[in-house]
Order: C-alpha cells, then structure tokens, then sequence
C-alpha cells in the first residue's frame, strides 16, 4: 500500500486505531505530514500523512462482490468491506478470481441446497455472487474442456471453516460429475467419514487453535472421461514428528494419546495406562484436557470412524496397542553404566516400561534394551559393538517413538485410501489442499520454523498465479506492463533452503557433529546471514533469531532445533520390529536394502520436511490452482462478531493482502469507460458534450487532469496506486464549487421567500385583531338578547314541568285500573283455551293409537305370508340352479314362478290396499262413537251448570225460614244423581283409553313384524334380480359352449381371447337403454327396441385350430400398430388414433383377458415415436392422443372384484320392486337372443361402459399415465430450455451511453427499452409458438394451461433468483427494463385468454412484486409494515433485506430502505435462523407433475368416440368392420 497523496482538510480517511485495526473519519486540519483527523466515534487522531489511506465515500452501501473494483485497494478498504458484507451475511467476497470466505458460524441451509448448485452449474466466474460453488465450476470446466487437472487451495487456520468448505467443494464436485458407482457409501462421504481418524492422529492442540491439523491434506478427486467421480485419494503431507516426543506448554501432544488415556477401564488396565500426567511424551505440557471436549467419547466416536472406514477390530487393537506402546517408550530413562560412555535402564520403574513395550509391540524385551542403548558398526575387519551414553539413548528412543509414529500414520491414510478406493484409469483430477496456516506466537520453534517455510513456499506459488493472473488482464486489455517490477519472496526461500549455506543446510550440519550445541547452531547463523536483510539477530539473546515473512516478522528460539531435527533410521530399530511376532508391527517396518546393508543412516527431518514439500509443489505446479482463504472472524466463535484485529492478522498470513500489494505495484484501479465517465465527467464536461467516443473522451479527461503513468485498455482505464485519490480529490472540488453555487442560490430563494411569509404575516395580523375588536362588540349585544330569552324559556318551563306532573299521575292511576282489569279478563279466556286444546289432543290420541294398532296388525300379517312364499320359491329356485343339465328348463319355470310370485304380490297388494280400507271405516265409526261420547259429557256439563244456576237463583229467591229444608235436599238429589253420571263418563272414558292404549302396543308390534318382512321380500327381490342375472349368464354360456367351448378354454391356457369374430349368433346382450331396459327412470317403447343387426358373416370354418384364430388376431394387431404408428389426424376436434385404440380393445375384450401382448405392443410404438422425434408438434400430438385415452380408460376400466353396478345395470330409486321384476321379465325375447356378432352385431357398441379389468389393462393404463406425464414433461423442458437463454438477456438492462449523462436519458432508454423488448418479444413469440401448435394438435386445455402456468413460475424463478444473485441487477434501470418486459407477458396471458393461460399471470407474483420494491420512489420513508404488507407481502423477510441491501440507484442517485428497517429485519431474520426452509431467500423451480389421472378426467369433456372415422387402412380391412357400424 503506498502512501496517499492529495489528502486535503475534509477528506474521510483510514488511520490506523489499536482496537479496531482501522477507523473512518474526516481531517480538519494538515500541518505538513502531520494529519489531523476527527474520527466518527468523536476521538481526535493525530498522525503523519503516509499513515492515513483514502475513504471512497461513493462505495455501495452493501460493498463490492470483488474487492478489485474497490476504489481505493489497500488494507482498511479490504477490511471494510469484507465487514460490511459479513454484516449482510455475505461470507464470500472475490479478489480477483481469488475467494475469501469468513466462517458465519452459523448454519445458512439456503446457500447450498441443490437449487443454489443448479444456479451455479455452468455459469460464468463473477456473473453470480461470489460462492465456493464458483470456484468448484470454474475448476470442473476447466478440467472437463481443456482436459488439464486442477487445484483447489484451502487455507486458513483452525476454525476459519477449512473442513466444511472442502465438504462443500466435494458436494458441488460430486453434483456435477455425478458418479460412477452409486452402490454404497459416496466418494465424497467416504472422504469425509475419514475426517475423525485423521483428526485423532494429526491434529494436536496449540496456543492459538485447540484442533489444530499439525499436517497438510490433499484431496485427490479422480474423474473418468465422462466427468464423473471416479475414486479419490488422500495424500498427507509435512506430518511434524518432533510433537510426539517434544510439546510446549501449553500445547498438547497427538489427540489419540489422550483419548487412549480417556478409554474405558477394561482397556487402560489391558494396556497398564494411567493419566496423561504420568507419561513423560505428555507430561512436558500441564494441558491434559480441552475445554468442552470429553476424550472419553471422543475415544469412542474415533473408535466408530474406523469401523465406518474399514479398519477391523485387530487391526484397531494393534493402532492402540502401539500408541500405547509410544507411550510406555517415551518412560524409559538411562543412566550410566559403569564403562565409559556407556547406559542401562535406570531403575525398576524404567524396566517395568520397557517390558510392557516389548510386549505391546510383541518383541523380546532384551533385544529392544539393546536396540535403545547399543550400535553394532560393520567394518571390512570385524562387526563391533558399542554401547551409547544416556543422552545418545534417549535420542535412539524418541526416534524409535518418531519412526513408529510415523509409520503409523502412513499406514492410516494408506488403509483409508484403500477403503475409499481409486481409480487407475482417471486422466484429470481435481486436488483440495487442506494444510496448515502461517503461525506466529509469543515462542516459535522448530514446528513453527518448517510451518512457515512451507507457506513462503507457498505463497510464492500463490504470488506467481496473482502475477499471472494479473498479466493476462492487462494483455487481455493490450496495455504495457513490461516495467511492472514482480513482488518475490525468493530471498526468503534462498535464506531457508538454498545450499550448501541455507538455514536448513546449517541445522544439518550441526546436528551431524556430535559437539554442536544450538549456541553454535545460532552463532554459525549470525555470521553466514549478518549481511541478509530478511534475517534479523536479536539484540538481547544468543539462540535466537527472527526472519521477515510476508506476514511479518517471527523470532524463533533456536533452543530445541537441533534435538527436533534429529530423525536417525537405526538398522538395529528396523531388525527389532521386522522380527516382531505382531504382523501389525511387522506390516509398518518393511525390510529394506538400503538400510540393512548400513548400520546407520543420518536424516534430518528438516531435509525429510523439504523433500516432500518440493513434492507437493510439483503436484500443484502441474495443476491449474484455485485459491480459497477461510478467516475465522472471532475467537469466540460466534456469529455477527467481527474482529477486525483478528481479521487483518489472517488476511497477512493467508497472503490476500500480499496479493493486493501485487496489484498495487501495478493498476490497483480499473474503471469501465461508462463507470469512469459516470464518475469523473464532470471535470470535462466539454468532453462530454462532445462526439467523441468513450476511449478517447476518457483520454481527454486525463489529459487534462495531467496525469502520468495511466493505461487505456480496451474497455478499462487502468490507473496507478494513488491517481484515484487525486482524480478523486479534484472531483470534490469540482462538486464543492458547484455545491456552494447551488446554496448561493437557495439562500437567496429562502431569504426572498422568508421575507414575502413575513409581510403575509403581518397583513393577517392585523386583520385578525379587527375581528377580535368587532366579535367584542357582537359579543356583548348577543349575551344582553340572550337573557331576556333565558328568563322567558325558564318560567316556561317551571309552568309546564307542574302541568306534567299533575297529568302523568292521572295517566299511571289510569294505567293501573285498565291493566288490573285486562289481566282478568286475559286469564279466563287463557284457561278456557287451554281446555279445549286438551279435548282436542285426548280426542286425538284415541283415534290415531287405534288406527296404528289396526294398521301394524295388517302389515305383520302380509309380511309374514310374503316371507313364507318368498322362501318356499327361493329354495325351490336354488335347487333348480344347482342342476347344470336342466338349465334351459330352469329357466321357464323360474319365468313362470316369478310371473306367479308377482300375480301373488299383486294381490297381495290389493287385499292391503282393501284392508287399509276397512281400518279406515272402522277408525271413522270410533271417531264418531268418540265424538257422540264427548257430546254427552259436554251436554251432562252444562245441563249441571243450568241446575246449578237454577238451584241458587231459588235459594236466593225463596223465603229464608219456612222453604229452606225442602229446598236443600231436593238439590241435592239432584246433584248426586248429576254426580253419578259423570263419574258413570269418566269411567267408560278411562276404558276407551285402556283400550287405546292396548291397541297402539298391537300397532307398533305389527309395524315391526311388517318392517321386517318388508325388508326380508326386498331380499327375496335383489335375490330373484340376482337369480334372473345369473339366468341370462347361464343361458350365455350354453349357447357359447355349443361351437366355442373347446377354443375358448385353449385360449384362457395359452394367451388371451382376441379373436371375438369367432364368437357364435346367440349371445345375451346387455341391457342398455336401446333394448328396452329403464336407464334414469325413461322408458322406451318395444318399437325402440330394434337393434341393427347386418347380416352375419357366418365363420368359413368353424372347425380350423387354434393356430389359425391366433393368426386373425395377430393379423389385426399388426394392422393396429401399422395404423397408429402413422400421423392420422383429428376427426372433428378428437384424435383417431386414441379412438380407434380404445374402440379396438374393447371389443377384443382385452380389458378382461389375464394375458395379453397388444398393450405391450402400443406402449412400445407411443415410446418410439416420441423417444425418435424431438419435434414438438409429434410431442403435441401424442399428448392429445394419449390424454384421450386416458380420459377414455378412465372411466371405462374399473379394478376386478368391484361391488358395484356398472351404468348400464343402474336403476332407478323411484322403480319398485315388482317394476323392476316385471319389466326385466317383459324384456323382448328376440333382444334376449341376439348374437355378438364378428363385425357389426350392436350399433351401440362404441357407448362408454364400464367393464372389469384384469391386471394388464391396469398396467396399460399406469403405463400410459407415465407417458402422458413424460410428454408433458419434455414439452415443457423444451420450452424452459427455448426461453432460458432469454431470460438471461432479459434480466441486465443495458447501460446508458455517456451522451445521456449531459443530454439526458430519454433517447438512450429508449434504444435499451426497444433492445430489450425485442428479448422480450422473442420469449412471447415462444409462447405463441408453442400455443398454436398445441391447439392445433387439440390438447386439452387443462394440460394447456398447466405447461403454462409452470413456465410461467419458470420465468418467475429464473428472474427473481438473478435479481437476487446479481447486485447489478437490483437496480432502478432494470427495475424499468424488467417491468415493461413483464407488461408484455401481462399482454400476452390477456390475448390467449383464461383458457389457455389460466393463473400463469399470477405466478409471476415474486418478480413483480420485486420490480415494483426497486422502481417505487422515496424508499427510505417506507415502513417496515408498509413493505411487508402492502408493497411485497408474498416475499420473504430474507428476501427483502437481500433487495434492499442490494439496490441502488443508478438513475437517480435514491438510497435504499432506512437503517431502522434494515435493523428491524435483521432481527426478525435472527429470530427465524432456526428454519432452514423460510432462511432460504431463491426460489426452486417445481418440475413435477402438477395433476393427477382424477384432473384429467374432471376437467376435459366426455369424448364420444362414435362419429370417428377409421382411416382407409383399416375400413379396407373386414377384421375392423365394428369400427364402421355407426356409418352404417
């Protein structure tokens, strides 16, 4: 990043702050290099000028996809960015074609479902938003065209989301190549599953990362020639062997030493382990646990990986046997022995470890004590022995442990590679490189030193791809680039591995002689590198030194470098384990010649590091690489904390930033031509305003700004680190001066127009305080009018208050009185009504229970009669039936007894109707005797009221003491004897009841008897139907048996009766309304009877075999398929072929036949014609066919076995039974006899009825519907794939020329609208197209409408899903351009009307919905419920904050939603993470069916196939003379 220039007093600027790396804010104030800036959090900030960096203030709101159209690319531009898009939960961001993913930590389901895949399959690098699928496309493609492998590189440290984005890239590999073994486990899962195993026994803990991979993965994906995966491979790299006998604190050693450890109680005692702290490999460090981490079941879980990757339970007891075997090596301690320079195991404790090492590893335990503490030298004389001092023990020890370890490790990825399998024959591959980041901590050794050395090496390859990169963009633009200087790091590779005087070169050297310390080591270092600029001597120590990397500078302490680079292979190690009796063991060490003709050989693991490091080069030099950085945002890990410390830290040590000091040591700005006169016009509008075109108007404007060492490409203005400020800087004072013109102007408009508001002001003062003067006055005279009318309405008022109390006291007095009376006479006339309605319902009673009892009497007695008949005939009709040789015979009798059973019913019809009758007069006599009863009581009553009466008027009018006793008793003689007779009444009354009541009990017993033998003569009448059916069947099958019965039963053994020709005259024909039977309650004539009967062919031979009928019937098939196979056309408005199908099959009967070829055959001939013709019009034609058939199988086919009636046996509710009986008895005996005939034996025959399938008319039938479904499916394919390429032009409005920056719009837009009208006029002429050939080919509307309406949802996908994907899309423009595409579509669904077109408008809901959000004016006013409610109440919340952080503006300069909304959907997106299917902001296209079988047949019309003419092929034919009976 090279300094800024043209940093003036009000520029935002980037200056560097301790707790968030970079901070904005705006300098007040320049005292030669010193700046004064004020930042936004209100800090003052002084600091020299070549500190401070440029702030692009015009930078989109959400950020950039690809950092290289930042304006300004140096540190705090990147950083910013990568935050703003990290906020929006953008993780992905381009530099370059180089991609940068920050770990969200958090699952985001939407961006990698398969419908994410499909938008990225095959689509060009940088259209769509940056993603890892991108990266996987670009490598497929490149692999797939030009045939050459490539690589992927992911780098990052632990935590930055490195595992899951290689998952990711396998899951996009494996999607588009697909496989080729899809048995078992994927490639991809198997890769994966490995992960555990691979973790537990190369991932350790270290200061920074508690899982740290502690060596480098590559993944290599193998295809075969079609593009599919084929077999992978996993190749490990730089594995750091000093970890298993050297660890700092507080790092841990390998992960499987502490699970071990952790194991169930039963294995540690098995292998005699303790705690970690007891060993001395694990004991160096006081970590033993991780935080959140249980090794017990950390033990397990690797325990079942290995089942998962094939390694069996031995070959798992042997692993653990030699980790635990490391484990009791690295306890073995040495002292001295009692010759000079000698060693033996220390004490018992030593012994005890040694013992149970050589038993874990199964060899003899004095031979391991010799291996560990003697060396045998070969000379030409004589083999001697020497025993090793203690220190040279221990060393033997920890490189027998390292060499295990080792051998361990490989054996692991070799058994895993293996399991997964690969592929010999693969040519391309395409290699992910999971390895470990750069490291930098408080203490670096050894580890550290070959981890960095690996990534300068790497970084130079990533260097030189930048570099090349960069090349081919500037001669893609044809610029000059031959004096841009090539940033290297090749000064700091020299420094490390060069020889004979690199780092390395030393180590070895060193550690070779047996007196060299690491002070030597370290002084041998000063004096070859005092002079080198990338190493640095520290001041205040003796052992260690620093080195400048591209990410800084590391001090190392050179300490433990020796003692970790020693890595001797011991011929007596190798003698040792290759003579154990563990096969395991014995597998890991194979005997070599090289080592065993040498006792001893030095290696280093510097050199060993090297070497295989210079291997991985070669492999990734001979690849095409990708470059993947993973940033881990925080070491929280948690989402939406972001730590920009943290940030920078990584973006060094992954090399982006080096990348970028690439680019700024050549054109870090590159500017379309539109994009830089859309920005820097206004420093030349002259230029402008001229007819140049836009290469030389940008040429003018930087000719005239006086720049120097710019570029002008073809379409880009490449320009150097700083020229962008400068451009930039006039800029703003070109928009200052214009700024303070255009406030000159509006504080003059506001002074003017305070000036006129205020005379206004004054003039409506005055006026104001007239009135109040005036309204004073009025006031005072209407307040005197106003008490002389007050003082009048009040003694009014007391007068009257007075009046109308006096007169509502009268009226409630009056009330009172006239109610008390009305109540009175309301109660009598209540209790005089109750009275007689009591009469009346007694009487009532009487006469309705008598009636029921007479009337249930009657009915009990028919019914019991009837069953008796019914079934004295029904066993009778039984036995008849029983007896096969009497069945004509049957037959005349059962006609006779039925004639019998009905003349029976008949009259017995009658004598109910007549006793009905008699139960009436007999009811009407009681009602009478009842009514004359009722009379006398009422006469009885009154004439006792009249004695009554009379009796008090002569008391009252008699002398009080001479008459008083004659009188008293003469009444009462009178009124005992009036007594008598009503109690007389009363009890005759209460009789009548009782025998009401007894004859309402006899009514209802004899309903119910009646109701039962009502229901037992209805199943004697569906039985005699049942018999009367049977009899017709019956009388079928003798008349077939007579000529037929031999063929028809070879036929049922061998295929299916086909040939219905050879059927003989007499066959019963079905009843339909034609011959006479009642259909819907009509009835037709005997005269309507006739059938129209041609005269018979009579067969040539009735004797020929069967051979020959099969013949007839495989003729006529031939000629059916013949037939169909050719295009015959419509026949007013219906398919022939469908017809003629359907007609064929059915009177051959193969609906009913068990076994059959000809449904095989027709699928067969629909299946070649569609497979052989892409042409649309042959795929509407037989989706017309087919669907009729269909329809016609529908509803003709019903499953075998079902209960119910076909149509033509239906009746009707309203038809008796002795109706039914008797008119299929009066049925015309010449129609009961008419023959089947071969040709032309029924003019109904093509009616649609319902027969029985068997079960390949049931697999015909879901075979065609597959068809149908196929057809429809292709069709519709074929559409989606003729209009795809359009939508992808319909979407990117075209730009503006620079003319329409100073002229205006109107005539631009006007060429982009017509351009793009024309996309949108070629997808409705698809449309068109498409309509006209399926009308013409007479496709049921329905089906119509249905492709239609899915294309539809087609567009609407495919458009708002790259509306969303595209940030140059959501635009103002292109919400214009998109919208007057969409009236056209709107145009379109008006003109082929609802019948063909449907909803389809409907199914546009989301684009337009969406355009309308991007065109409406003053967004930023909008509310949150005013969007989700009334502008896009269809779109998601996730959709609508992708849009509304993805717009701008590009016509007015408008910003997008308010920060407030923004927030507020982002909350409500946290609140709804947890649903992976509402996080999901695109669209997935539905390509399933859209209807059923049942739709089909719902929605079209009933198709008669009788008016259908067969084509000339088949009417010359007399096999098909049935297809003609109608014409006839």
């Amino acid at each position: 990043m090279s300094a800024p220039v043209n940093i003036i007093v009000g520029s935002h600027v980037w200056v560097e702050d301790s707790a968030q790396a970079w901070i904005d804010g705006e300098v007040f104030k320049i005292n030669g290099e010193e700046v004064h800036v004020r930042t936004t959090d209100g800090k003052t900030v002084v600091t020299n000028m070549s500190k401070v960096f440029p702030k692009d203030n015009e930078a989109p709101p959400g950020g950039v996809d690809d950092m290289t159209k930042l304006s300004y690319l140096h540190e705090p531009g990147v950083l910013h960015n990568l935050a703003t898009r990290y906020e929006l939960n953008e993780i992905y961001t381009y530099t370059g074609n180089i991609l940068i993913a920050i770990n969200p930590f958090q699952r985001l389901p939407h961006l990698y479902d398969t419908h994410m895949m499909e938008q990225y399959k095959g689509a060009v690098f940088g259209e769509l938003s940056p993603h890892v699928f991108a990266v996987a496309d670009v490598a497929y493609r490149e692999m797939i065209n030009e045939g050459k492998s490539n690589s992927i590189l992911v780098s990052g440290e632990s935590g930055a989301g490195k595992t899951e984005t290689t998952k990711m890239l396998m899951r996009y590999l494996a999607y588009l190549g697909g496989r080729s073994g899809v048995e078992g486990r994927t490639v991809e899962q198997q890769v994966l599953e490995s992960n555990p195993v691979l973790e537990a026994f190369g991932n350790a803990k270290t200061v920074r990362n508690n899982n740290s991979s502690r060596f480098g993965k590559f993944v290599e994906i193998q295809f075969d020639q079609k593009g599919r995966i084929s077999g992978a491979a996993i190749r490990t790299y730089l594995l750091e062997r000093s970890r298993v006998c050297q660890i700092s604190d507080p790092e841990r050693n390998y992960h499987c030493f502490y699970l071990l450890c952790a194991a169930p109680a039963e294995v540690k005692e098995k292998y005699k382990l303790g705690s970690p702290s007891s060993f001395h490999y694990l004991n160096q460090s006081k970590c033993y646990e991780l935080d959140g981490i249980d090794d017990a079941e950390e033990y397990l879980a690797t325990r079942r990986a290995m089942d998962i990757v094939g390694i069996s339970e031995e070959e798992q007891e042997a692993i653990f046997r030699v980790v635990a075997a490391i484990l009791h090596l690295g306890n073995i301690e040495f002292s001295k022995g009692e010759e000079i320079d000698s060693s033996v195991i220390k004490d018992e404790k030593s012994r005890f470890h040694l013992n149970m090492t050589a038993e874990l590893l199964k060899c003899d335990a004095k031979s391991l004590e010799d291996a560990l503490i003697k060396r045998v030298m070969v000379t030409p004389e004589e083999v001697i022995t020497r025993t090793l001092d203690p220190i040279a023990a221990v060393g033997s020890r920890d490189a027998l442990a390292k060499t295990i370890y080792s051998r361990l490790f490989d054996w692991l990825v070799e058994k895993i590679n293996n399991s997964i399998g690969q592929d010999p024959n693969s040519k391309s591959i395409i290699g992910v490189l999971d390895i470990y980041g750069f490291e930098s901590f408080k203490f670096n050794s050894f580890e550290q030193f070959c981890i960095n050395f690996t990534n300068e090496k790497l970084q130079q390859h990533f260097n030189q791809h930048v570099f090349k990169m960069e090349q081919e963009e500037y001669t893609k633009e044809e610029i000059d680039w031959s004096y841009i200087e090539f940033v290297d790091n090749q000064d700091v590779l020299d420094l490390i591995e060069k020889k004979p005087g690199g780092i390395i070169a030393l180590l070895d050297e060193a550690c070779m002689f047996p007196k060299s310390t690491h002070e030597t080591f370290a002084q041998k270092l000063y004096q070859t590198f005092k002079n080198n600029k990338r190493f640095i001597k520290p001041k205040l120590s003796r052992t260690s030194f620093a080195i400048c990397h591209y990410a800084g500078e590391v001090l190392y302490q050179a300490d433990m470098f020796l003692d970790k680079n020693k890595d001797y292979v011991v011929a007596e190690h190798q003698a040792l384990l290759t003579a154990s009796k563990c096969l395991f063991v014995v597998g890991l060490f194979p005997p070599s010649q090289e080592e065993s003709s040498k006792s001893s050989k030095f290696s280093s693991i510097g050199s060993r590091f090297k070497s295989q490091l210079q291997s991985l080069m070669e492999t990734l030099s001979s690849t095409e690489p990708h470059y993947i950085r993973c940033v881990k945002p925080n070491n929280v890990l948690k989402p939406a904390i972001l730590e920009n410390v943290n940030i920078i830290q990584q973006l060094r040590c992954g090399g982006v930033l080096e990348a970028i000091r690439i680019s700024c040591a050549g054109y870090p700005t590159r500017r379309s031509f539109y994009e830089f006169l859309n920005r820097f016009g206004v420093l030349a509008p002259e230029v402008l305003e001229g007819s140049y075109d836009d290469k030389a108007a940008c040429q003018r404007i930087l000719d005239k700004m006086g720049l120097k060492g710019y570029q002008i490409g073809k379409t880009k203005v490449f320009l150097r680190a700083g020229q962008m400020a400068e451009l930039d800087a006039r800029r703003a004072v070109v928009l200052g001066n214009a700024a303070r013109t255009i406030q000159r102007q509006i504080r003059t408009y506001i002074a003017r127009k305070e000036f006129i508001e205020l005379r206004q002001a004054a003039i409506y003062l005055q006026s104001n305080l007239r009135g109040i003067s005036a309204r004073k006055l009025f006031e005072q005279l209407r307040r005197e009018a106003a008490g002389v009318k007050i003082e009048k309405n009040f003694r009014g008022y007391t007068a009257r208050k007075s009046y109308l109390t006096v007169r509502s006291s009268a009226i409630t007095l009056q009330t009172g009185l006239r109610a008390m009376k009305a109540r009175d006479e309301f109660r009598f006339r209540k209790q005089t009504k109750a009275t007689i309605l009591i009469q009346a319902r007694v009487r009532q009673h009487i006469a309705h229970s008598y009636f029921r009892r007479l009337q249930k009497a009657a009915i009990v007695t028919q019914c019991g009669w009837r069953r008796r008949v019914a079934r004295r005939e029904l066993r009778k009709l039984k036995m008849a039936a029983r007896e096969t040789g009497a069945l004509q015979e049957l037959k005349n009798k059962l006609e006779k007894r039925v004639e019998e059973l009905t003349w029976r019913l008949q009259i017995e019809k009658r004598l109910r109707a007549d006793l009905e009758e008699e139960k009436a007069q007999e009811i009407a006599k009681l009602k009478d005797g009842l009514h004359a009863m009722q009379i006398q009581v009422e006469e009885a009553n009154a004439k006792a009221l009249k004695e009554r009466e009379a009796a008090r008027k002569a008391i009252e009018e008699a002398p009080p003491v001479i008459k008083e006793t004659p009188v008293i008793v003469q009444d009462t003689e009178k009124l005992n004897s009036l007594m008598a007779e009503v109690n007389s009444l009363k009890e005759s009354l209460v009789t009548e009841r009782e025998a009401k009541e007894e004859a309402r009990k006899a009514h209802a017993d004899a309903e119910a008897r009646n109701a039962e033998l009502v229901k037992k003569v209805e199943d004697s009448s569906r039985k005699v139907d049942q018999l009367h059916e049977l009899v017709q069947r019956l009388e079928e099958k003798i008349s077939n048996s007579e000529s037929e019965n031999q063929v028809l039963r070879q036929q049922a053994l061998a295929v299916s009766p086909k040939a219905l020709s050879a059927r003989p005259r007499t066959v019963i024909i079905q009843r339909t309304p034609e011959n006479g039977n009642v259909v819907n309650g009509e009835s037709k004539p005997a005269t309507d009877m006739t059938l129209a009967v041609s005269n018979v062919r009579e067969p040539e031979s009735e004797g020929k075999p069967q051979k020959s009928l099969n013949e007839k019937q495989q003729e006529n098939q031939d000629l059916l398929i013949k037939c169909i196979s050719q295009d015959l056309g419509f026949s007013g408005g219906k398919p022939i072929a469908a017809c003629m199908i359907y007609k064929c099959l059915l009177h051959w009967r193969s609906f009913e036949v068990e076994r059959t070829t000809v449904f095989d055959r027709i699928i067969q001939t629909i299946s070649s014609a569609v497979e052989a013709q892409d042409n649309a019009d042959i795929l509407a034609y037989w989706l017309s066919n087919t669907s009729t058939l269909l329809l016609l199988l529908q509803r003709t086919l019903k499953a075998s076995g079902a209960a119910s009636l076909t149509p033509q046996r239906r009746r009707t509710a309203s038809a008796s039974l002795f109706g039914r009986m008797s008119q299929g008895l009066r049925a015309s005996p010449q129609s009961a006899g008419l023959p089947f005939l071969n040709g032309r034996g029924l003019s109904r025959l093509d009616d649609l009825r319902q027969v029985e399938a068997k079960y390949p008319a049931l697999l015909f039938k879901q075979q065609l519907t597959a068809f149908l479904e196929k057809i429809y499916g292709n069709i519709r394919d074929n559409l989606k794939k003729e209009i795809s390429p359009l939508l992808g032009l319909c979407i990117q409005a075209p730009r503006t020329s620079r003319q329409g920056l100073v002229k205006g719009r109107s005539h631009a837009n006007a060429v982009a609208q017509q351009a793009l009208i024309a996309h949108w006029q070629k997808i409705v002429n698809s449309l068109n197209n498409s309509l006209k050939m399926m009308k013409a080919n007479y496709v049921p509307p329905f089906l119509v409408c249905k492709v239609f309406t899915q294309i539809f949802s087609f567009i609407n996908v495919q458009l708002f899903n790259s509306l969303l994907l595209r940030r140059e899309c959501c635009s103002f423009s292109n919400g214009e351009y998109v919208k007057t595409g969409l009236a056209e579509l709107e145009q379109w669904c008006n003109e082929a009307t609802e019948e063909y077109a449907g909803s389809a408008w409907e199914e546009l809901k989301h684009i337009r919905q969406a355009v309308g959000f991007l065109v409406i004016h003053q967004k930023p006013k909008k509310t949150l419920n005013e969007i989700t409610k009334e502008l896009c109440p269809v779109l998601s919340i996730q959709q609508l904050y992708r849009i509304s952080t993805m717009y701008w503006d590009d016509k007015y300069g408008t910003h997008s939603v308010s920060t407030d909304v923004i927030a507020k959907m982002r909350v409500m997106m946290t609140e709804d993470s947890g649903n992976s299917v509402s996080s999901s902001f695109l669209l997935d296209d539905d390509s399933s069916i859209p209807f059923s079988v049942d739709d089909i047949s719902k929605s079209m019309q009933q198709v008669d196939v009788s008016d259908v003419d067969p084509p000339p092929l088949i009417r010359e034919n007399s096999g098909f003379g049935f297809l003609l009976a109608r014409s006839e």
